[in-house]
């Protein structure tokens, strides 16, 4: 009886513990942990000419790249700068827009110049014919986890990734506040 109990009691305390994460990982506003894959998004491609939505403009360091529907063959990592599949588009009420693009070299490392970057740089981007402006907030490396650990703001954002171009292992994260009108 005393053995029953012990384990109904582990089974129990793992329950909870479960439970207790869930409820932690879809607290909304407070912190948003975004699971995506640079790879694969989980829905069919498309490669139309209508596939292209906007672009990224970041003059500082020379880059004005398109951007594509999340169902383009285009929006790829392998290809140009990618929306992540998490994003909600900033002609939504709290968008919170996520770009990732390689650094390194070579001709698809659109993000190499991203270091670049300081607080209070102007990043513009251009979507379905409208033009949102941005502010840089703020910038810091995380760990790689498959998740971007990012504090929602109450307006719209505009989240930049790639990989750190000083540590091994880590991403370099660029948090974009739209500026006001």
């Amino acid at each position: 009886m005393l053995r029953k109990t012990f384990v109904f009691l582990i089974l129990l305390t793992t329950i909870i513990s479960i439970l207790t994460t869930i409820k932690i990982s879809i607290k909304k506003n407070l912190e948003i942990k975004n699971n995506y894959s640079l790879y694969s998004l989980n829905s069919k491609k498309t490669n139309s000419p209508d596939d292209k939505i906007g672009n990224l403009i970041i003059n500082k360091i020379n880059l004005n790249e398109p951007l594509f529907k999340i169902t383009s063959a285009n929006n790829s990592i392998e290809k140009h700068v990618t929306i992540l599949k998490e994003s909600v588009f900033p002609d939504q009420k709290n968008s919170i827009l996520f770009l990732a693009a390689h650094s390194g070299t070579g001709k698809i490392a659109y993000f190499e110049s991203l270091k670049n970057i300081d607080i209070n740089d102007e990043i513009i981007l251009t979507f379905k014919e409208k033009t949102y402006y941005y502010q840089v907030k703020n910038i810091w490396q995380e760990k790689k986890t498959g998740y971007i650990n990012v504090n929602k703001d109450k307006k719209n954002q505009l989240i930049l990734t790639t990989c750190s171009p000083t540590k091994e292992n880590f991403q370099l994260v660029i948090n974009c506040i739209e500026k006001e009108k």
